[in-house]
């Protein structure tokens, strides 16, 4: 449900940003500048680094929202993220012909991997949070207090007036089933 919320919140920015509106473009950047300023300065860059680097990335952003037709395939943050990695390899590469090669710059070659990663645990989740809006009550529930809420077994079975913990941990099980049966179906 949350990434759902994040991919609209994404696509809100970006039409805010294609209509050059100041307040998106500062959301924009208060939600991902730090990210981006911390994988700088772990890869011997400096805070001004972190700012050109940023900036060049929502410069790209901005032309790509204006031309209109651009599709945001992943998450915001991971986009920018990508951006903001290939701009900072790319003045690593630059500054590796006049001087040493950095170690951090192997560590940092795979980033279309890392972003293709990303993008398929986004679609997963995306599919998973699907399964879970169809599955119904109570089984959503049992699932979401059992494995995000943490509750015992004991704690859901009073919950859900059944008479043990063994009865709620059945439920439990029939509804995994349950959900594993409409997420793999939708992988077919």
């Amino acid at each position: 449900m949350n990434n759902l919320l994040n991919i609209e919140r994404d696509q809100e920015l970006l039409q805010g940003l294609a209509m050059n509106d100041d307040k998106s473009l500062e959301v924009i950047y208060l939600d991902n500048f730090p990210m981006v300023a911390k994988m700088i300065l772990q890869n011997n860059g400096s805070e001004d680094d972190a700012k050109d680097i940023f900036q060049e990335a929502m410069i790209v952003l901005y032309e790509k929202v204006q031309e209109g037709n651009f599709i945001l395939s992943s998450r915001l943050k991971t986009f920018l993220y990508a951006v903001c990695r290939r701009l900072w390899l790319k003045k690593l590469q630059g500054n590796a012909l006049n001087g040493p090669i950095y170690e951090e710059l192997e560590e940092t070659t795979p980033v279309e991997e890392t972003l293709e990663a990303q993008e398929e645990k986004d679609l997963l989740f995306s599919k998973m949070e699907a399964s879970m809006e169809k599955i119904g009550e109570p089984c959503k529930t049992i699932l979401e207090d059992y494995y995000i809420h943490r509750k015992s077994m004991l704690e859901i079975a009073d919950r859900f007036g059944y008479t043990n913990a063994e009865n709620a941990k059945n439920q439990k099980y029939k509804c995994l089933m349950r959900l594993k049966k409409l997420f793999f179906a939708q992988n077919k």
